[in-house]
């Protein structure tokens, strides 16, 4: 998902904007033939996520800057831990700098909380009963697959990458299909003989009285949407492992353990691409 062609394309695009004309300052203070070493350093513990954009920042900057990455994408740090080196010329290091912490700061923060909605979802449950932690599609335009490969790097998965993926019937369409006067199960089924084989479908539920329909019109996947923990128990009951069960809704760490007991598949999480923090990290100079 995350390919060395859509990492350029959006790093050249990053730099192009913070540099357009040049970098004034290492230009008027820095001489050209100084070279250095600078090392990635965390201020706080994390996930790590974003390696290969941190070097594709320095590498588009000056091809003549080595990159050497100490640890690789996933895994967890603590502050003063060395996570990568830069070595070559100073200007290129500095004028590079802000583009590559600011992208790997923004995914070790996705990575990070990621990992702490796992880690909850997977204390709650017994050994391999934990449901999955995925995203949804509330990321930062043109960020997309930046920010949904830093979920799988703190343990999450994917939900649909987009509109295209997949067929998914939510509250507005189920809405609109009651203004035209359309039958739930009626519109799900002809949905089925309009896509491919290997199209799932997903269908929005906002209670458990619309469950019998989703399952009737032959979704594959439910979704119980802001239910309670008592709903979201009979709503896996009533569903009896027919079709996948997905709780979403303003789910927060808090929420996690809870939710997971219930013995849904599936966890879907805004958070964390819309509300995550950026990890503090650093370039420390040798």
């Amino acid at each position: 998902m995350l390919t060395d062609s859509i990492i350029d394309r959006a790093v050249r695009a990053a730099l192009d904007e913070d540099c357009p004309w040049g970098d004034v300052t290492v230009e008027t203070t820095i001489p050209a033939d100084a070279t250095g070493v600078a090392r990635l350093v965390p201020r706080q513990p994390g996930v790590l996520s974003g390696g290969r954009v941190f070097a594709a920042a320095f590498r588009l900057q000056d091809p003549r800057l080595e990159v050497s990455l100490e640890r690789p994408d996933g895994s967890a740090f603590e502050p003063g831990d060395v996570l990568a080196t830069v070595r070559g010329p100073v200007r290129g290091i500095l004028t590079a700098e802000r583009v590559a912490l600011n992208f790997t700061q923004h995914m070790s923060g996705i990575a990070t909380m990621t990992r702490a909605f796992v880690d909850a979802a997977t204390a709650a449950c017994a050994p391999g009963a934990a449901p999955r932690i995925v995203d949804t599609r509330k990321t930062l335009p043109g960020l997309r697959a930046f920010e949904k490969y830093a979920v799988t790097c703190g343990g999450g998965h994917n939900h649909r990458f987009g509109l295209s993926d997949a067929v998914m019937v939510k509250d507005n369409h189920l809405a609109a299909l009651r203004e035209a006067g359309l039958d739930t199960v009626a519109a799900l089924r002809a949905i089925r003989g309009r896509i491919g084989h290997t199209t799932t479908i997903e269908v929005e539920v906002d209670s458990p009285k619309q469950i019998p329909l989703a399952l009737d019109g032959g979704a594959d996947i439910i979704m119980l949407d802001n239910f309670s923990l008592d709903d979201t128990r009979r709503g896996v009951e009533l569903i009896a492992h027919r079709t996948v069960v997905e709780a979403s809704g303003t789910m927060t760490l808090d929420r996690i353990p809870g939710v997971a007991a219930t013995g849904v598949d599936v966890i879907s999480v805004g958070a964390l691409t819309h509300s995550v923090k950026a990890v503090d990290l650093g370039l420390d100079w040798e």
